[in-house]
């Protein structure tokens, strides 16, 4: 396997909606990348959109394993300088108990970090957190830094949608970054919030359907009526950024802004009228919760520039989906 010239990296969960796109980047930008993707003895994953970019012929391999194992990600380390890792169990249906989400989360974190020491090449770790891990608070805030987050007891009690993997993602970010304090490893921590835009993997990304509900039919979208949002390349773009910061420190969110449920279906209803967007008197009575802006003064301090606004993020994923056949 050839080596890029910037080095090998690692990304976890590289089928993903924010792994795969990661990998896309860094191809792009000349690294070699391992990523990791579970165990498929029977060949039923397609993987042929991460083989098919540009460069992966002679600068992607793939690894297998599985965040119960934590183990099993040692191979994939091994040699690489830098790891994102963006894998992550996803169980918004509720199937398993959080307790036993959230041990294989943290678990799963961990287990890599003690990889990423024993390897003795890897120099940065960044970890991809949401923005779930921030805002559950007792009280309302119109705007968050990185220094809030989320109330775990709250989100136990109140049981919101998606609650197990807020407790989990929380739990995990703490404990990521105080194993790297522990033990002298570069850990920081990128917090996403909903992310928009294109995609390369198959399946049609939850947060993209959320944000394009309205034209998908659907009249109670997920969103909240007020939701913070960036573009799926500035989230890969952050990562790397990150990467290859002299000095980063702990945690940066992520986000290019937030946007009403209104100012979605005005957006709609005038650039798309072949679709049926319910009137704005209905989308007015769409309750949800409002979500806060999470500011990324941080992250556009430390030097880094957000590419996308709003309208791109939705004609990216419109766009996307109607290639794709889901529109």
């Amino acid at each position: 396997m050839e080596e890029g010239k910037l080095g090998r990296v690692c990304v976890t969960g590289g089928t993903g909606f924010i792994g795969s796109w990661i990998i896309k980047r860094l191809l792009e930008d000349g690294y070699t990348v391992n990523t990791t993707v579970r165990s498929d003895p029977e060949r039923k994953k397609d993987v042929s959109y991460l083989t098919n970019l540009p460069g992966a012929s002679q600068k992607l391999q793939f690894f297998n394993a599985d965040l119960s194992n934590p183990e099993s990600f040692s191979a994939a380390i091994e040699g690489c300088i830098g790891i994102f890792h963006t894998a992550t169990p996803i169980d918004f249906e509720e199937n398993e108990p959080e307790e036993i989400v959230t041990k294989r989360t943290i678990d799963g974190a961990l287990g890599i970090l003690k990889a990423c020491l024993n390897s003795k090449t890897v120099k940065r770790v960044v970890y991809t957190s949401s923005a779930s891990a921030v805002c559950w608070q007792s009280k309302e805030e119109e705007v968050m830094d990185e220094s809030y987050w989320s109330d775990v007891n709250i989100l136990r009690a109140l049981k919101p949608f998606a609650w197990s993997y807020a407790v989990s993602k929380t739990l995990a970010e703490k404990a990521v970054l105080e194993f790297g304090e522990q033990h002298g490893l570069d850990v920081v921590t990128l917090i996403p919030t909903f992310v928009l835009g294109p995609f390369i993997c198959p399946k049609l990304p939850g947060s993209v359907y959320s944000s394009l509900s309205l034209l998908f039919g659907d009249k109670n979208p997920l969103t909240a009526s007020r939701t913070h949002v960036v573009h799926v390349d500035d989230v890969a773009r952050a990562h790397i950024f990150l990467l290859e910061h002299p000095n980063p420190k702990g945690r940066y969110n992520c986000s290019q802004g937030v946007v009403t449920v209104e100012e979605i279906a005005e957006i709609f209803s005038t650039k798309y009228p072949e679709f049926q967007i319910p009137s704005l008197e209905e989308v007015k009575k769409i309750k949800g919760p409002k979500l806060p802006h999470l500011t990324s003064k941080k992250l556009m301090d430390a030097g880094f520039e957000f590419k996308y606004g709003l309208e791109e993020m939705f004609d990216d994923g419109i766009q996307c989906c109607k290639e794709k056949g889901f529109l």
